[in-house]
């Protein structure tokens, strides 16, 4: 529910809907790579002209509104701005209070080492671990769902000194990606996931086999 979502943060951040108005969280897990990605590149090579990934969510949640015809169904991507340069949605925050993943942040360690240092927090899912992304937020403004009970997230990194290693991999080692690993996973990302996302944006069209004239 949007409520869930608003009740924990400032206002200035508020989604604006009614508390009950239903929502869905979307991520994208180790497979969406080769099972939707690869498939729409190929199929749509010389319509790709900015990020391939975020077209690919675009086409596949625009498929999922098709499929609810008679209702209203907004859209929002997490890589989304207004025009004040905040980002429409908080992904991370949606995730926890939708049972997603579990947020975890500074606040989670009882006794804090980082002094004045900036520290963000990561989500990770008990299930894929770090390897999965929040990609979107369908919400559904004519459904009222007053009696939805919320879900809590699975506390898979349950103890301090675990919280303390993935707070410190994410912040200042995030680039080897061992903050993904930090629980047992069920399944990560392919070799050839892991060289795309390692490569700046600008040279991912060639490693997909896109010219830079479709660029």
């Amino acid at each position: 529910k949007v409520g869930w979502y608003n009740a924990v943060l400032q206002p200035a951040f508020h989604l604006s809907y009614p508390d009950d108005t239903l929502a869905f969280v979307v991520i994208s897990t180790p497979s969406m790579f080769d099972k939707a990605l690869k498939p729409f590149v190929n199929k749509e090579r010389l319509k790709i002209i900015r990020d391939p990934v975020d077209q690919c969510i675009s086409h596949h949640l625009s498929r999922v509104k098709e499929k609810f015809p008679d209702q209203r169904v907004d859209v929002m991507f997490d890589y989304e701005m207004l025009p004040s340069r905040k980002p429409k949605f908080l992904a991370q925050t949606a995730a926890h209070v939708a049972g997603a993943a579990y947020y975890y942040q500074r606040k989670d360690v009882k006794l804090d080492p980082w002094g004045k240092k900036k520290i963000f927090g990561v989500c990770i899912h008990p299930k894929y671990g770090g390897w999965f992304a929040i990609r979107g937020l369908l919400l559904f403004p004519d459904i009222q769902v007053p009696f939805l009970e919320q879900p809590a997230p699975v506390d898979c990194v349950s103890t301090e000194e675990k919280r303390i290693q993935l707070l410190e991999l994410f912040n200042f080692h995030w680039q080897d990606g061992r903050y993904r690993d930090i629980i047992e996973v069920k399944e990560r990302y392919s070799e050839e996931q892991k060289a795309y996302f390692a490569t700046p944006p600008a040279e991912r069209f060639r490693l997909l086999g896109l010219s830079q004239e479709a660029q």
